[in-house]
């Protein structure tokens, strides 16, 4: 892989910021250069949010992503801002349970998990975004797993690491979805 440029977006409070982190974190564990450029509204929690993210072999001449490799879209307005962008043959993962939309493009992959709804159902609450992570390291492989466990554990501040295991099971799941 030469590089992926790919674009995180949703509601604050969904976890998109952090779901980038460990993208790029990810990509450093396997010594890559990274970007990674947050982008939220005032409100925060309840606004919009988004992040950037680049892992390349070579020097990334600009952290913003306006034509992405792949998307995560976990609410509507996420979804139609940004699955027109998505370069042709790119990946779009899209929360099912939250986007009740479909593409009607064929020059993409598109991908529909109920991420939400999977994350309830697995005692997962709170990590429909890491769900969603899983499917995409699934279809594009911008990481390996070694590389997503060793970033969640750098992400995961140490007063939290009770969470690891969970956030793994989250990956595991958007896998196998």
């Amino acid at each position: 892989m030469a590089g992926i440029n790919m674009v995180f977006a949703g509601f604050g409070g969904q976890g998109i910021l952090f779901t980038g982190k460990v993208c790029a974190y990810s990509g450093l564990m396997e010594e890559k250069e990274v970007s990674w450029l947050p982008s939220y509204g005032p409100e925060m929690r309840g606004g919009t949010a988004n992040c950037s993210v680049c892992i390349s072999d070579e020097p990334i001449g600009s952290p913003l992503v306006l034509t992405p490799d792949a998307l995560i879209a976990m609410n509507i307005q996420s979804y139609d801002k940004f699955i027109g962008a998505v370069v042709p043959g790119g990946v779009a993962v899209v929360d099912s349970t939250l986007v009740d939309k479909k593409t009607d493009r064929d020059d993409i992959k598109a991908f529909y998990v109920p991420a939400t709804q999977m994350a309830n159902d697995l005692q997962l609450q709170g990590l429909a975004n890491i769900i969603l992570l899983g499917k995409l390291l699934k279809e594009t492989g911008f990481a390996s797993m070694e590389a997503v466990e060793k970033a969640l554990a750098k992400c995961v501040p140490p007063r939290k690491q009770h969470l690891l295991e969970p956030n793994m099971r989250a990956i595991k799941a958007g896998m196998e979805a």
